[in-house]
């Protein structure tokens, strides 16, 4: 790591992304001086804040700090960044180094033990599982998550001198993944996403493939069954997992426990039973989950008990099937679900949880590109919904489409229980309607009603 050894500064242009934050907090830990950038002040840049990093959310080269010497600075950017963004060309006249999160990322991770989490869904939860049981080890882990782990309260977990594993995101999106040379892969599944970067599903297939052939000699590579992947790209072992279908992971006698909801299974493994697992946590698309993070930690050499120690000690991510309320009437569950397959996912989840009870979603579409290439397939996996309320895309970095919006969804909804809204207007609505369990669903800033919608649920509570 002799490059990032001889820096003393690390300025981040986007610093309040949940990627960006994690290694600004890795750098401020190990003793840089860390500023940046981001468009939005938001719950995370308070805490970076708070942590002692200057963040400012004006596009003004005059809040960059003057009296770092260039040689020892270090500037991050995120490719959600405009090109013709002040700060950043300000940078790219400099003499001073100036790379994309992704490959600040490898720099560091590829000098440990990487444990790379691949795949266009499930990557935050399966990461931030497979950290809290390699931390239940003697030496532990170190970990760049995708969302703030409420085991650790943060998106970083540092490694200890002794640790020989670091945890990371393997994310597709920009071709980031290429960056990272794992010892130990995992791609938890391969569907048709990020259209504006790749253009066609094929591009993402060779994108994958290549991230496996950069799997470090000796290692070892984990896919969910189904995943097609040529595998003789990559030199490593190969193993499967699945939630119930026979793979070398997979559960066995899987129940929801009668106590509380959350789910009990034997694990088989290669070497066989890990009995008696359990998953404080509920929904079953994290069961399949903690397959796959307990498979990586039995590849990377966890012994039975902390697998099973680190499963039953899981407490979720922010925004991951996160449970914000739950009374004797009243349930809200938050999720990032952003694709039709996550949704899909999570709402048969939550389907399977609670079966006999009405489901109401509020979903925020996220980017204009994803919403005109998947509408038919974001109205069907919203009909498995007992009633929708449909409000705006999100349009992240995107500048809008003609002729896209929220409504190409709606059109195509044959489910009659769905209203489309404007995001304020959500909590009366359901202050107005008869609500059992709620669910937003959403990768932009839909989280932020939640609040409101808590007090609209609290006070049906105390009605009742």
């Amino acid at each position: 790591m002799s490059y990032l050894q001889n820096i003393k500064n690390v300025y981040f242009l986007g610093i309040g992304g949940i990627g960006m934050s994690a290694l600004a907090r890795y750098f401020k830990f190990t003793g840089r001086n860390v500023a940046g950038y981001d468009r939005t002040q938001t719950a995370l840049t308070d805490a970076l804040q708070q942590e002692g990093i200057d963040v400012h959310y004006d596009d003004d080269i005059r809040n960059i700090p003057s009296r770092w010497n260039p040689g020892e600075t270090l500037a991050v950017f995120t490719p959600a960044l405009p090109d013709d963004h002040s700060e950043l060309s300000w940078f790219r006249g400099k003499p001073i180094g100036l790379l994309k999160r992704a490959k600040v990322l490898g720099l560091i991770c590829n000098e440990k033990n990487g444990i790379a989490v691949a795949g266009t869904h499930g990557k935050t939860t399966v990461s931030t599982m497979t950290a809290n049981i390699l931390d239940k080890t003697k030496t532990g882990c170190g970990a760049f998550l995708g969302g703030i782990s409420k085991n650790f309260g943060s998106n970083l977990l540092l490694p200890n001198e002794d640790s020989p594993w670091i945890v990371a995101e393997a994310d597709e999106f920009d071709r980031s993944f290429l960056h990272l040379q794992p010892m130990l892969a995992l791609v938890t599944s391969l569907d048709a996403d990020h259209l504006d970067i790749y253009g066609e599903k094929e591009k993402i297939v060779e994108s994958f493939e290549k991230f496996i052939s950069q799997i470090k000699p000796g290692g070892k590579l984990l896919m969910r069954k189904g995943v097609e992947l040529d595998t003789r790209k990559t030199s490593a072992r190969v193993f499967s997992y699945a939630l119930k279908e026979n793979a070398d992971f997979n559960t066995v006698n899987l129940k929801l426990s009668s106590e509380g909801g959350f789910y009990q299974f034997d694990l088989k493994t290669p070497d066989g039973i890990i009995a008696n697992c359990r998953l404080n946590y509920p929904g079953l698309i994290n069961v399949e989950n903690a397959v796959a993070a307990a498979a990586l930690a039995f590849l990377a050499g966890v012994s039975a008990d902390e697998i099973k120690s680190g499963l039953e000690d899981y407490q979720g991510v922010l925004r991951r099937f996160d449970v914000c309320y739950k009374s004797d009437s009243q349930i809200y569950i938050d999720d990032y679900a952003h694709h039709p397959a996550e949704l899909k996912a999570v709402i048969s989840s939550v389907k399977a949880l609670y079966p006999s009870r009405k489901i109401t979603g509020i979903f925020q579409p996220h980017l204009y590109s994803r919403t005109r290439d998947f509408s038919a397939e974001f109205a069907a996996s919203l009909d498995l919904l007992d009633e929708i309320i449909l409000i705006p895309i999100y349009p992240a970095r995107e500048e809008p489409v003609e002729g896209v919006s929220s409504a190409i969804i709606f059109e195509k909804m044959k489910n009659e229980n769905k209203i489309m809204a404007e995001k304020e207007d959500v909590a009366q609505l359901l202050a107005e309607r008869e609500t059992d369990v709620v669910l937003t669903m959403g990768a932009g800033d839909i989280d932020g009603i939640g609040p409101q919608i808590i007090e609209v649920l609290k006070n049906k509570q105390n009605v009742a």
